[in-house]
């Protein structure tokens, strides 16, 4: 599986480099800046791309942005972001791109085991939709205000709690109703919101994303 990294911290990304080819992955560029990252997608073909947020020159977005644009000239291309920082302008944009999947956005100072990075990487790189419960807490909490016209409050309710992160038991036990009504919920609210019985990405994930896009 050929991998190109977009990291302009040469420990970190040497790093990903030596645990990802002790994991059988083949890395086959690592790129310092946008214009770099964008090239060598564009060279390499990678089955799945690691990307940080805030590369050179200004290190602010530029990372997201390059993921942005080498996914509209390569529709589909697995994007797995890596940062300390959640970009809350275009984090959304970027976990709805086309729905296709094949996204993740994971906290670096989150992940705590090897296996998990790994998995999350494969995961995306399958067509996937992977996200660290955080970034998504984030996302809600700025856009808060403006919930999806349709959805019963109820919905919403059900909505916030699987952005946390909680399966349909929790959620039932948080708001005392039954988890055949929590399901009946979610499904309402798949409905409203679109999402297909069948698809590359995960209909919990893209819900809470679609909610965000709306605003």
């Amino acid at each position: 599986m050929r991998i190109v990294i977009a990291e302009d911290n040469v420990l970190l990304s040497s790093g990903l480099e030596l645990l990802l080819t002790a994991k059988g992955f083949h890395v086959a560029a690592i790129a310092q800046d946008a214009p770099g990252f964008i090239a060598a997608v564009a060279e390499h073909r990678p089955d799945v791309t690691i990307v940080d947020v805030r590369l050179p020159p200004t290190f602010r977005d530029e990372g997201i942005h390059a993921a942005l644009h080498a996914r509209r000239r390569h529709p589909g291309l697995p994007v797995l972001v890596l940062s300390q920082y959640v970009e809350q302008q275009y984090a959304g944009e970027l976990l709805l791109d086309d729905r296709r999947g094949g996204v993740g956005y994971l906290l670096k100072d989150r992940v705590s085991r090897v296996s998990e990075f790994v998995d999350a990487l494969r995961q995306v790189a399958a067509g996937g939709t992977v996200m660290d419960p955080e970034v998504i807490t984030q996302l809600l909490t700025r856009h808060a205000r403006d919930p999806i016209a349709g959805l019963t409050p109820r919905e919403r309710e059900v909505l916030a709690l699987m952005a946390e992160g909680k399966d349909n038991r929790a959620i039932a036990a948080r708001l005392v109703i039954t988890e055949n009504a929590v399901h009946k919920h979610i499904g309402n609210t798949f409905a409203k919101l679109g999402l297909p019985p069948a698809g590359s990405g995960h209909r919990r994930v893209l819900a809470v994303l679609a909610y965000l896009s709306s605003r």
